[in-house]
Formats: structure tokens, sequence, C-alpha cells
């Protein structure tokens, strides 16, 4: 995938550190393609036997992920493309969620929608203290249906409520550390860096069968998310076709 409509890549360390980044250009939107590669890398790095944990990250300084690539929501015209484009959200959390390796995730700057959903589906989070974080899909006639379970598996009812409802508040990352989203929250991305690193070669050294097993417990009553996700995907494909979406969308790509 060019560099210009974005890329999902995996580089794997002499340690078995498997460090997924995705890009793109748009403040790291996702577009079903993003998506799609991200699940599919994840799945991949699971069964990898040279990676021992991963790393998910994205490019750039200071925005994570900027969530569903408007240009792709804007053209979504029938209930079978939504349905479709959003069970791309669905499918990235349910590879984190039955990978078999403690995913450690790395949140450089702004987290919106999806990509809150991300940061809340990986295993450990670190974030630096630009690591804002906004649940806007009410906004734009939808709301968080595919990232929420993951979103409230995190942080509780109350706190994924909260994001959800004031869906044009951009909560700071000291809130997402108190509610539980992040591990941990540095002043800078080198600091994070450093510290992260430490973990994965720590946990890169761990007893594997041990972290496999962890990995199940910590994911314990999630069995049945394959079908919550997927009737989740249905519910915003159906929302997004209404004028009321159309409209929200294009004010914000109009401004």
């Amino acid at each position: 995938m060019e560099d210009n409509k974005g890329y999902v890549r995996i580089n794997i360390d002499e340690n078995g550190i498997g460090t997924i980044e995705f890009y793109h250009p748009q403040s790291n939107s996702l577009p079903g393609e993003i998506l799609s590669k991200i699940a599919k890398t994840i799945t991949e790095a699971s069964l990898n036997k040279e990676i021992k944990v991963i790393v998910l990250k994205s490019a750039g300084n200071r925005t994570f992920c900027a969530g569903a690539s408007f240009d792709e929501l804007i053209e979504i015209e029938n209930i079978k493309s939504g349905i479709e484009f959003f069970s791309g959200f669905a499918n990235v959390i349910n590879a984190c969620r039955k990978c078999t390796k403690i995913i450690i995730g790395r949140v450089q700057g702004k987290a919106v929608g999806g990509g809150v959903g991300i940061a809340s589906a990986v295993d450990y989070c670190f974030a630096t203290q630009h690591a804002s974080i906004k649940l806007s899909e009410l906004a734009l006639g939808i709301g968080p249906f595919v990232v929420g379970p993951a979103v409230k598996r995190k942080v509780g009812l109350s706190a994924m409520s909260a994001l959800a409802i004031n869906a044009e508040k951009w909560f700071d990352a000291n809130w997402g550390l108190q509610k539980g989203l992040y591990s941990e929250i540095f002043q800078d991305n080198e600091s994070m860096d450093k510290a992260i690193d430490e973990l994965a070669f720590k946990l890169s050294k761990s007893h594997q069968e041990a972290t496999k097993k962890l990995k199940k417990v910590f994911w314990k009553g999630t069995e049945n998310w394959d079908e919550l996700l997927s009737k989740r995907a249905k519910i915003s494909g159906e929302l997004i076709l209404s004028e009321f979406s159309k409209n929200a969308i294009k004010k914000i790509q109009n401004k």
C-alpha cells in the first residue's frame, strides 16, 4: 500500500517483539482497507511463533487515530456497504481479543471514535499527556455501537456513557488514566517509548504459555463478541444512511 493511501507495517526484532504500525495521511483515519489490514496483521502475528509480544502504534507525533474515514462514510449508500464498513472496526477489536499474544498500545496523541476503540482493545496502553480522547459518533447521528463494548470493558459503563453522550468534548489523558483506559502516561514520546521498550523486552522473555493463558483470563466474558459486534455494525450501518448523518459529515468536511 502506497504511503499516500496509508499503510500497515509489521517489524519483528531479534527479541520477538512485533511492532505493528498504521498510517493514513488524514490524521491516521481508518478507511476500510486500513482496518482490514490491521485486523489481518494482528491475526497473522498471533499465529507467528517468532513473535512473543506485540506493540500496536500509529505513525506521527501528535495524532494517534482520527477514527472512521469521513471520505468513506459519506460514500455509504446502502445497508450492505454500511455493515461492511463498520464490520472493519469489529474485526480489529475481535482480532485483538482473540490474539494469543499480549498487545501493548502506544497512543502518542489524540484518539477519536474507532481510535478510542483500538486503544481500549489492547492489553496494556501507554500514552502521552497529549492523548485526549473523544467518542464523536453521536454528533454524526450514529453512536459508538461497535467500539462501545471494548470501551465499556476497559473504563466501565459510567465513563463510557460520559464519552458517548458528551460527543463533542475532549477528555484529557489524565481522565483516561484515572478511568483505566491508559495504564501509564508520559510527558513526551521519548520517555513513553523507553517505557514501552522496557516492558516489551520483559514480556518477550516471559513464559509464553503463561501470557497466553493470562490473555484468556483478561478477555473472559467476551466469547459472544463475534455475534455482538456484528449486530452492532448493523445498527451503525443503518444509522449512517440517515440525512442527519450525511449533513453532519458534510459540515465537518467543509470546516
